[in-house]
């Protein structure tokens, strides 16, 4: 993809969210910079087709306390498939969610699930207890 798409990519993603595009850097890297309050920075390199460059995208942040929070990302990143610039990007923005005060909306559907899961254990247990006779 052209570079200038990726950055017109970019910048519509930023219009949803609390993060601003601060830098994109086409020559040497391909490289995005994004950063949001309180001090929330990441940068995401983009794979460049047309030179034989990687071939997936790379997420990473030069600040030790953000970097924790991208590895849901750089996992994502890694596993099978070709993913776009905008996955990618949402993908770090659900990592960041509580870096950012915002409810992780992942939260809810997995504690629901694990308390209906152990419910329904706890009746199978009763139900399959060992006869003492």
């Amino acid at each position: 993809m052209e570079f200038k798409q990726l950055v017109d990519t970019a910048e519509k993603w930023c219009s949803g969210n609390p993060f601003d595009l601060i830098f994109a850097e086409e020559v040497d890297e391909r490289r995005l910079d994004f950063y949001a309050e309180p001090g929330i920075s990441f940068y995401v390199l983009c794979p460049d087709g047309m030179t034989g460059g990687g071939d997936s995208f790379h997420v990473w942040s030069e600040s030790e306390d953000c970097l924790p929070f991208l590895q849901l990302a750089q996992d994502y990143i890694s596993s099978c498939g070709n993913k776009t610039l905008l996955e990618v990007l949402e993908k770090v923005f659900r990592s960041f969610r509580p870096l950012l005060g915002l409810p992780d909306i992942d939260d809810d559907t997995y504690e629901q699930y694990h308390a209906d899961v152990e419910e329904e254990a706890e009746t199978d247990h009763q139900q399959m207890g060992v006869s003492q006779q």
